[in-house]
């Protein structure tokens, strides 16, 4: 019998590390040839890695949630003839397999832990007590001659009961103290812990939660995290809210789904807000942009290349609809369609993640009054759209008329955006948006 060694593959594109973020296998198991073994990310891009041989997992390297190197170890399989490994190394590694190699088994228990959904550790504070064990109803008997604790008081305890406590999920301010002036010791914990403490009087239904959830940041979590904590901390925000009556638009666009024709998508205001946007980039090409601060470039472009922020079961991705100044209103609506179902089944390709000149963002119907959206960096602006509400307004001739109100909530970045600038470019499409006809006209 020999050892195959699996090493983490060159994923290509100048990837020189990948984070692990899912283990399929542990020590053991059998697999087969081309068997999914673990997946890693990066960038936003999930890689599987294949087994390329058949035979019994005796080791895992990583665990999960750890970023590793291009080339590093990740899993060994026990194989039928020589495997790939040296010999001293092949002997040595069946030797751990079979002694339970301790750097084995702790890798192991760590990446089942992280592949596995969050566990929950509590200890919760017991039901009122109808019947107890002799010497419990004792123990209890005694904890009720120390002091009453009040509400926010500080539980007396020694610092290794505390510790016990915590480790176990006990809240103290529950656990009634045997000892002088209510002093709180092992045995009361014990008794606390086993379900025989008696409990404050409380109206029905209320009961302390001392549940504590434990969930590690990792794989597209950790990325979108990673991500935002950069923009945030190396881009200077400044927001931008306008309304917009988008009455016209809204009656152009059922009209417009109601005649359109077979293999047309049905549109949603979002195509809209692309054609104007589009619009307004050509007069103000300085949102287009992308800035390179540790080298002081601005890189403006000619074409439009649209991030559409789009919400996963996994979280935040960005996939971006290139050139979009060359499509019409229903090509970009079926582009638009087309990457965020990529998105969210995890197909979508790594370049149709990357290279986005502007973000327009929208939580649709749950999009709110007002937000302040994060900048997609490198990009210098974020267009966010909220929700259409109908709402009085008074119109010209001074009659309160109802008309579709929504407001756009943008951000740009200060450092190459004046505040001037910015909302001029949001009046520009407001403008679009509420003379539709004019975006249809020759530009």
């Amino acid at each position: 019998m020999g050892v195959h060694v699996i090493k983490l593959p060159d994923v290509g594109e100048g990837v020189a590390e990948a984070e692990f973020v899912e283990l399929h296998v542990k020590p053991g198991d059998v697999v087969n040839p081309d068997d999914t073994l673990a997946d890693v990310m990066t960038d936003k891009a999930t890689v599987e890695i294949p087994s390329p041989v058949a035979g019994t997992v005796i080791w895992i390297g990583p665990a999960v949630g750890e970023t590793i190197a291009v080339g590093s170890e990740v899993i060994k399989l026990e194989v039928a003839g020589a495997g790939n490994t040296r010999e001293g190394a092949s002997a040595e590694a069946p030797a751990q397999a079979a002694n339970g190699s301790a750097n084995a088994t702790a890798a192991t228990v760590k990446a089942e832990a992280g592949a596995k959904k969050p566990t929950k550790k509590s200890i919760p504070v017991p039901a009122a007590i109808t019947e107890k064990k002799p010497a419990a109803a004792a123990t209890a008997a005694a904890r009720q001659t120390g002091a009453a604790r009040q509400v926010g008081e500080k539980p007396l305890a020694s610092p290794a009961v505390r510790k016990r406590a915590y480790d176990q999920g006990v809240d103290l301010q529950y656990v009634h103290g045997s000892g002088p002036a209510g002093r709180i010791s092992h045995e009361d914990l014990d008794a606390f812990i086993g379900g025989a403490a008696p409990v404050l009087a409380r109206g029905p239904g209320y009961a302390p939660n001392t549940e504590i959830e434990e969930i590690k940041v990792i794989g597209l979590r950790r990325k979108i995290a990673e991500k935002m904590q950069d923009a945030k901390r190396r881009i200077p925000h400044f927001a931008y809210v306008e309304e917009t009556d988008v009455t016209g638009l809204e009656d152009l666009r059922q009209h417009m789904n109601a005649n359109r024709r077979d293999g047309q998508p049905k549109l949603t205001v979002l195509p809209f807000i692309m054609r104007a946007l589009i619009l307004a980039l050509k007069q103000y090409p300085q949102m287009n942009a992308r800035f390179d601060d540790d080298n002081g470039v601005v890189y403006r472009y000619g074409g439009s290349h649209l991030g559409i922020a789009t919400q996963t079961p996994n979280g935040l991705i960005v996939p971006v609809i290139r050139h979009a100044e060359a499509n019409d209103l229903w090509t970009n609506a079926l582009e638009m369609k087309r990457l965020a179902d990529a998105a969210r089944d995890g197909t979508a390709k790594r370049d149709e993640l990357a290279g986005s000149t502007i973000t327009i963002t929208s939580l649709g119907a749950m999009g709110g009054i007002v937000t302040t959206p994060v900048i997609n960096h490198p990009e210098v602006a974020i267009i966010g759209v909220n929700k259409i509400m109908t709402r009085p307004v008074y119109n010209s001739e001074g009659q309160l008329v109802p008309r579709k109100m929504m407001n756009l909530s943008s951000s740009f970045d200060h450092r190459v955006v004046d505040g001037w600038d910015a909302a001029e470019f949001i009046q520009t499409i407001k403008a679009y948006l509420e003379f539709p006809a004019t975006m249809f006209m020759d530009n």
